[in-house]
């Protein structure tokens, strides 16, 4: 089987430690900055940091459209601020969405820093289902999801884990953990 190559968003936020992640299942990361960056990749993570700063990053760098065609033929995560990106609306109008994923993202909406919180979710969607400890910081929440989208995992009702064909949008921080089963679903989509 051919060695697989995910390129991770490195303008702003945690993309080192999905790297440290990635590289720990054994798998190959280019960080991805500019447009070049981007051939040979066959999927990509956006990770959490500040969505206004990385939606002004990627206007800048000429990334925008680059992200959506890539978009078309590859796996994407986008996790916590890379789930704004991701999302269709945003409530937000500083962020301009990739509009991947058929849902409406609110920014910060669990809070402030302050607020951050760790808590355990129930993985059904997994063979493995034992409860994963997931990470909110400054979490979006998601408002509105779309009838194609499939929701992985809730918190108290409202989704924090959706899924659209090859797009997967997450509210918490899996690079957070030592726990690798959201990366290896995600690789699991090639």
């Amino acid at each position: 089987m051919k060695q697989r190559k995910i390129g991770i968003l490195a303008m702003q936020g945690d993309f080192a430690k999905h790297e440290a992640m990635l590289k720990s299942l054994g798998v190959k990361t280019i960080l991805v900055k500019q447009i070049h960056n981007l051939q040979g990749c066959d999927g990509l993570i956006i990770p959490g940091g500040e969505s206004t700063t990385l939606t002004k990053l990627i206007r800048n760098y000429g990334l925008h459209e680059p992200l959506r065609k890539f978009a078309k033929r590859h796996p994407i995560m986008g996790t916590c601020a890379g789930l704004i990106l991701v999302a269709d609306h945003v409530d937000d109008e500083r962020v301009e969405p990739l509009r991947l994923i058929d849902i409406t993202a609110l920014r910060n909406a669990y809070g402030t820093q302050i607020d951050s919180f760790i808590t355990q979710v129930d993985m059904q969607f997994l063979k493995d289902s034992q409860p994963f400890r997931a990470v909110f910081i400054r979490a979006p929440q998601i408002q509105v999801v779309g009838d194609n989208v499939d929701v992985l995992v809730t918190l108290k009702g409202q989704p924090v884990m959706v899924r659209n064909k090859k797009i997967l949008a997450l509210a918490f921080h899996p690079e957070l953990t030592d726990d690798t089963r959201i990366h290896r679903y995600f690789l699991e989509q090639f």
